[in-house]
C-alpha cells in the first residue's frame, strides 16, 4: 500500500503485529527509510537513496524474510548460517555500498575460517588470524572498482570489515541466537598507514595547465573538484539539472552522496566560468549529464576513466607521483584552505557531516595560519 502526504511518501508492506515494513521518504531530504520491529524493537534503517521502486522492493523482501525467520539454536549457529541469514534479511535493507561490503566482509571471512565454525566458540584469536589473512589476500574488489585484485590494503579496509563482522554478532545478539558478541572489544587501529597527501596551488595550476591535453571534461572535473571541494564521486554524477547558472549554485544530490547529505552550495566565479565553457562547447540542459561517458553520452562518464583522468594529469604535468594522492588531494586542500570559515558553513561548502571528520582527515596545519592566529591574539584580564 502505498501513500503520500504533503510531508512524505510511505509504503507499507507486510501484516500488522507480525512482519510489517514501512518504506517512507524524509520530509526535507526525501531520502528513503525502511521502519520494522525485530525481536519486540522498532527499527529505523537508511537506505541512502531515494529511489522509491527500490524501496518498495526492499520493504516486500524484508516482509517476507520476517515472515519466515530462521531460528538457528544457539548451540549449533555457524559462521555459515549466521551469514546466510544476515545476508537475506539484514542486508536488503542498506545501501548498494554497504550491500557490497557485506557481501565481501562475510565471504573472505567464511574462505578464512571455515563456514562450519561454531559462532559461540569464535575467540580474539580467529579475528587476530582473521586481520592477518585479510591484509595478506589484499584487495578483493572487481578490478573496475578498486586496485588490481590482490593489491595491498590498508587497515582502514580491513576495519571495515569488522565493522561488518560485529554487525551480524550483534543483531544474532538481538535475535536471541547467542548470548553475547564472542569478538566484543576486538578492534583494529584504522588510521595506521593511512595516507593524506594533500596539494599545494602551485601543482594544482601545473595539472590545470595540461587538463585539456587529457580532455575537455576532464578540465571541468578538475576545476569542480578545486572550486567545490567535493567527492570526484559526487561531480561525476552531476546532471545540468543541478546547475543553476544564474545564482551560481549546485545541488548535490543525496542519492550521489557517499553520507546521503543532499545539499546546495554556492559556486565560485572560477567554476562558473568553466561551466559556461562546457555549455557552449556542447550545449546541454535538463537531466543530461555534465560528464558524459564517450561510449554512450546516455550515461555518466565511467569511475575507471575518472581515476585514469587523474594518472594522466600527473604525467603529463609532471607533478610528483605520491601514493594515495589522487582526487581527493584537492578535497583535503579545499579544507585546510578554508581553516578560518566557520564550522557551519564549512561543513556544508563541502559536503560534510562532521567538524570532526574535517579536522581528522582533511584539514592541516601551516605556518602561515599559526602565525596569522598568535598576530590577532587578544589578551584578557581576569577580574
Amino acid at each position: 500500500m502505498t501513500r503520500t502526504t504533503r510531508q512524505r511518501w510511505s509504503y507499507v508492506a507486510g501484516e500488522k503485529g507480525r512482519n510489517r515494513v514501512r518504506a517512507f521518504s524524509h520530509p526535507s531530504t526525501g531520502t528513503l527509510f525502511l521502519e520494522f520491529r525485530e525481536d519486540g524493537q522498532k527499527r529505523r534503517v537508511a537506505l541512502g537513496h531515494r529511489d522509491r521502486e527500490l524501496a518498495k522492493s526492499k520493504a516486500d523482501t524484508l516482509a517476507v524474510a520476517l515472515r519466515n525467520p530462521t531460528q538457528p539454536a544457539a548451540a549449533s549457529l555457524t559462521l555459515g548460517a549466521l551469514f546466510d541469514n544476515y545476508l537475506r534479511e539484514v542486508t536488503p535493507t542498506k545501501g548498494e555500498r554497504k550491500q557490497q561490503d557485506d557481501k565481501r566482509a562475510t565471504q573472505i571471512l567464511l574462505r578464512v575460517l571455515g563456514p562450519g565454525t561454531r559462532v559461540d566458540r569464535l575467540t580474539h584469536r580467529d579475528a587476530a588470524r582473521y586481520v592477518r589473512e585479510r591484509k595478506r589476500l589484499g584487495d578483493q574488489r572487481p578490478g573496475d572498482e578498486g586496485s588490481p585484485r590482490g593489491s595491498p590494503i590498508r587497515m582502514r579496509t580491513v576495519a571495515v570489515d569488522l565493522e561488518v563482522i560485529h554487525a551480524a554478532l550483534n543483531w544474532a545478539v538481538g535475535a536471541g541466537w547467542i548470548d553475547r558478541n564472542p569478538l566484543r572489544g576486538f578492534a583494529v587501529n584504522r588510521d595506521e598507514g593511512v595516507r593524506r597527501p594533500i596539494i599545494s596551488t602551485d601543482e594544482y595550476r601545473q595539472l590545470l595547465a595540461v587538463a585539456e591535453q587529457v580532455g575537455q571534461d576532464c578540465r571541468v572535473a578538475l576545476v569542480l573538484a578545486h572550486e567545490t571541494g567535493h567527492r570526484i564521486g559526487a561531480i561525476r554524477l552531476l546532471r545540468w539539472s543541478d546547475i543553476e547558472m544564474e545564482h551560481a549554485t549546485v545541488r548535490w544530490r543525496g542519492e550521489n552522496d557517499k553520507i546521503g547529505f543532499e545539499h546546495t552550495t554556492p559556486l565560485t566565479p572560477e567554476a562558473v566560468t568553466e561551466l559556461r565553457r562546457a555549455r557552449q562547447r556542447e550545449p546541454a540542459i535538463g537531466d543530461t549529464w555534465l560528464l558524459r561517458a564517450p561510449r554512450n553520452p546516455a550515461l555518466p562518464v565511467e569511475r575507471f576513466l575518472v581515476r585514469e583522468w587523474w594518472n594522466r594529469l600527473e604525467a603529463a604535468s609532471g607533478i610528483a607521483r605520491i601514493p594515495g594522492r589522487g582526487w581527493h588531494a584537492l578535497r583535503r586542500k579545499f579544507a585546510s584552505e578554508l581553516k578560518h570559515t566557520p564550522a557551519r558553513d564549512l561543513c556544508e561548502l563541502g559536503g560534510w557531516k562532521s567538524l570532526q571528520t574535517i579536522v581528522k582527515c582533511y584539514q592541516r596545519a601551516d605556518e602561515t595560519t599559526m602565525r596569522e592566529a598568535l598576530a590577532a591574539r587578544r589578551q584578557i584580564n581576569f577580574g
